[in-house]
């Protein structure tokens, strides 16, 4: 078949299966961006609640570790050394359950089956409160303890009764996640300068003018874009020549480049980025631009507890049973995901490349849904997450359903392609991001995922950007945290569908971006999902609220096969619920995606299609084989 006639048979499909958009003039944002010192202390105050919330997680599913562990070990029975093999098997699951003790009715603490050791400090510290909890679990009642410890060193006592009475499990619980926690969206929120890891040289530009600016406090951060001192992008027109590759490694006294297509990364051991940048002139290049940063577009909020919808989650047609769904998962019914599975609950032929710190790839929660992505921060290691930003990322999109733990995924069977390209400070190189996003597009992603990013129009993440639009890949970003109009990178490139943050309440979350390439909103303030370690957090931020489209986008693929990136994108802004000021707007774009009637409308236009002559069918069927 002919390109021409290709082209007339995707016409015609766009004609029958994309609703058409109205022209709506921008309006300005409802809000503006506070005062220096309020925003700072928000986002403190931000920090606290957040971490409190992870705590309340943490506290819910190790309660019900325990009394699923409890009902065993009482059914079972604990001969032949079975009690120290369930405890044992326990903590090599969660081994943040640091102290577990199996221990009959009126015998002493000390009699019972252990595992799991101490410091001396948590072990006295823990002594009376274990002992609370065996007296309470022998009357029947579950017991909690305050946290005790500070820093990495914190703790709280669990005890469960089991069902028969006879005898109880208590233990010693770990919260080392909330030091984790607190020290990871300190840096996501951008309450230092900069977050500088060990692996970076930083200087800083304004994001408009390219001029250095130097930055001195948190807010700065929403008007710059940061780099490497010493390196520089380069694309040159034409290849350069071994000959010609030498003869520039000698005059900046580099080391043999990074390349990506006609892209190259010089660092050079005496110069820094300004210089060769104007070295870089003299060759036949189209652009020689700094190599900037990418960081995770993650911040620590909570809703007040009035914000939670109460009784609102799992009333919809599709009943969930994870542990955490019904209390906290506040985000999937407010955007019609239980209605929307009854249209569809996702493909394995749909796969969604998640381009971030990596995945917890032992993650119980997430077994069965992982491929083998890669790691281009460490190419010799699995793409394991170091930070807990991916691994969330990941939840919100594809932890298992009604597997009675933890949280729900918006899609049930939708495969995830981890890529690592943001290291264990949680940040990334341009040259990591670009390949990121190539090396899932050459992998089979249909969908990637970008919760990252920076105020800088790159160049060379924007090739990568193209690559991966032209094969066909919706591309979906975080739009940022800093309550600016100042456009976010990859988020505003045309070829991307920005997310903004929502609140409970269908408002504008108070620290998303805003601006005229905003595409849609999604939830993104204190929201559930998974964590390394075989735990579950409580995060916010647009890089949040990004994987709810994300994951939108995978189902609406998975509804429908035929459709395009472009109709993909069309079909979700299309469906949005229109929230706030009525028509397109930059705090929300379209509105806030509505997965229900998206899905719908991905069903109806593949019913349209099945209306088709057969031998339309057929060609369709050709031509999109021929795009895989």
């Amino acid at each position: 078949m002919s390109r021409r006639m290709q082209m007339v048979l995707y016409g015609l499909l766009a004609v029958f299966l994309v609703l058409p958009l109205g022209y709506v003039l921008f309006r300005s944002p409802s809000s503006q961006a506070p005062t220096r010192p309020t925003e700072l202390s928000a986002k403190q105050r931000l920090v606290a609640q957040d971490v409190k919330r992870t705590d309340e997680l943490c506290r819910i599913q190790c309660a019900a570790d325990f009394r699923s562990t409890a009902s065993a070990l009482s059914t079972r029975g604990t001969a032949g050394g079975q009690a120290e093999q369930e405890l044992a098997r326990l903590q090599q699951l969660y081994p943040h359950m640091d102290r577990l003790i199996w221990t009959k009715r009126g015998e002493q603490l000390g009699a019972g089956v252990r595992v799991g050791s101490l410091p001396p400090a948590a072990e006295q510290a823990a002594a009376p409160l274990l002992a609370k909890a065996k007296a309470e679990a022998e009357r029947g009642k579950e017991y909690q303890s305050a946290s005790f410890g500070q820093g990495s060193e914190r703790y709280f006592v669990l005890g469960v009764p089991a069902a028969n009475g006879a005898a109880a499990l208590v233990g010693v619980i770990h919260q080392d996640i909330l030091h984790q926690v607190t020290g990871h969206q300190e840096v996501n929120l951008r309450t230092v300068p900069y977050p500088v890891g060990k692996n970076w040289k930083v200087e800083s530009v304004d994001a408009n003018t390219r001029t250095q600016k130097p930055v001195t406090h948190p807010e700065d951060n929403g008007t710059t874009s940061h780099y490497h001192r010493n390196e520089v992008v380069v694309k040159f027109k034409q290849p350069p020549t071994e000959e010609q590759l030498k003869s520039i490694q000698r005059d900046i006294r580099s080391e043999a480049p990074r390349k990506l297509g006609y892209t190259y990364v010089f660092t050079s051991a005496t110069m820094e980025a300004e210089a060769l940048k104007s070295y870089f002139m003299k060759w036949n290049i189209e652009y020689a631009e700094p190599h900037f940063l990418y960081l995770t577009n993650e911040r620590s909020a909570a809703p007040a507890p009035d914000q939670v919808p109460a009784g609102n989650a799992g009333n919809g047609p599709v009943p969930v049973n994870d542990a955490l769904y019904e209390k906290y998962q506040w985000n999937l019914p407010i955007i019609e995901t239980d209605l929307g599975w009854e249209v569809g609950t996702g493909s394995t032929d749909v796969p969604v490349g998640i381009v971030d710190t990596g995945v917890d790839l032992d993650h119980p929660d997430l077994q069965g849904r992982l491929l083998s992505g890669v790691n281009l921060v460490d190419k010799s290691a699995p793409p394991r997450d170091d930070v807990g930003h991916g691994t969330h990322v990941a939840g919100v999109i594809a932890a298992l359903t009604n597997n009675g733990q933890g949280v729900a995924g918006m899609t049930w069977s939708n495969p995830i392609l981890p890529v690592k390209v943001l290291d264990s400070s949680g940040a990334g190189s341009t040259y990591a991001v670009a390949q990121g996003i190539i090396w899932a597009t050459d992998h089979g992603a249909k969908v990637i995922n970008l919760s990252l990013g920076n105020y800088a129009d790159a160049e060379f993440l924007h090739d990568a950007v193209r690559y991966a639009y032209d094969h066909d890949v919706v591309l979906v970003a975080a739009s940022g945290n800093d309550n600016t109009e100042q456009p976010g990178y990859p988020a505003a490139y045309p070829e991307v569908f920005a997310v903004a943050a929502t609140d409970a309440d269908k408002q504008k979350a108070s620290f998303s971006n805003y601006g005229d390439y905003i595409d849609v909103a999604a939830p993104g303030v204190s929201i559930a999902s998974t964590y390394p370690g075989n735990r579950y957090a409580a995060l916010s931020g647009t890089s949040m609220a990004s994987p709810h489209v994300a994951a939108l986008a995978a189902l609406v693929r998975s509804v429908n096969p035929l459709l395009k990136n472009t109709e993909v994108m069309e079909i979700m802004r299309s469906s949005a619920q229109d929230i706030g000021t009525p028509g397109r707007d930059a705090s929300f774009g379209y509105g806030q995606i509505d997965v229900a009637r998206a899905l719908q409308q991905a069903r109806e236009s593949r019913q349209a299609v099945a209306n088709w002559p057969e031998w339309l069918q057929r060609d369709l069927a050709r031509i999109e084989a021929s795009y895989r």
